[in-house]
């Protein structure tokens, strides 16, 4: 029985089942490639559909809109690409409906805010765990202060990395609901418990792959700065070649897991 707490995000339920299932979203369609790439990065996905990379399989569709989903091929194999919207409930909640029609592993890849300065634009975080500083991982998982990643898909994204020679840091990251709520005295805080970005899903992605026995990892570049007094936006610097190559290292780590 769940027990009545003053803070309602905190009444956790630890039934499976719930009254809405991801299995009831158009049933019998199954059949999706089992890896896939969960990408922030718009222009990246335009570039690749332009170039006649990208094939739709599949449309995960909400009451504002449809999200459309694509497979591509990368080293002779299948992997489905998912563009969400900014934020949890779509990444992660399209993930479920995704995640039962077949693909089980995932690699995010995007960019995120910076907490440190000693770590410049384009930097590569590697995120082992993420701050539950948002609400929809406390539906799937016990309170807690912070939920890990995936230890497969680390390994597989380090491993990947290691072998292209990138640099990276393997970090926590913040994840947040409230881009205007990022507080000096909150900035401070997670970074002094190890946060070097903040973002705004990998806690609710982690917490799906943790909750139905998924794998789920994550590859951010830092693109504007919140350390500082003021906001560093960085992001009339954002080279697209950046955001390209985090895109295929995503894609081979993916296939590596």
């Amino acid at each position: 029985m769940i027990k009545k707490n003053k803070v309602p995000l905190l009444e956790f339920d630890n039934e499976r089942l719930a009254v809405i299932n991801p299995h009831h979203i158009r049933p019998g369609q199954a059949g999706l490639p089992e890896r896939g790439i969960m990408c922030f990065q718009g222009e990246t996905v335009r570039k690749l559909k332009r170039a006649g990379r990208l094939k739709e399989i599949y449309r995960a569709r909400t009451v504002c809109q449809d999200y459309p989903i694509y497979q591509f091929t990368h080293k002779g194999q299948k992997l489905l690409l998912f563009r969400p919207s900014v934020g949890a409930p779509i990444a992660a909640g399209i993930m479920e409906e995704l995640g039962v029609k077949g693909c089980t592993k995932w690699v995010i890849c995007g960019s995120a805010g910076g907490l440190d300065k000693a770590h410049s634009f384009g930097h590569l975080i590697v995120p082992r765990s993420a701050v539950r500083d948002e609400g929809f991982s406390y539906h799937y998982l016990p309170p807690s202060r912070e939920v890990g990643a995936s230890p497969r898909a680390v390994a597989a994204i380090k491993k990947t990395l290691d072998k292209h020679g990138v640099p990276y840091l393997v970090s926590k990251t913040w994840t947040t609901d409230a881009f205007f709520r990022e507080t000096p005295e909150k900035v401070a805080l997670r970074k002094k418990e190890g946060c070097l970005a903040v973002e705004m899903e990998a806690a609710a992605v982690f917490a799906v792959a943790k909750f139905r026995g998924y794998q789920a990892g994550a590859i951010l570049y830092l693109h504007d700065d919140v350390s500082g007094k003021d906001w560093d936006h960085r992001h009339s610097h954002d080279p697209a070649y950046i955001r390209e190559k985090i895109f295929w290292l995503a894609a081979e780590a993916c296939l590596a897991i």
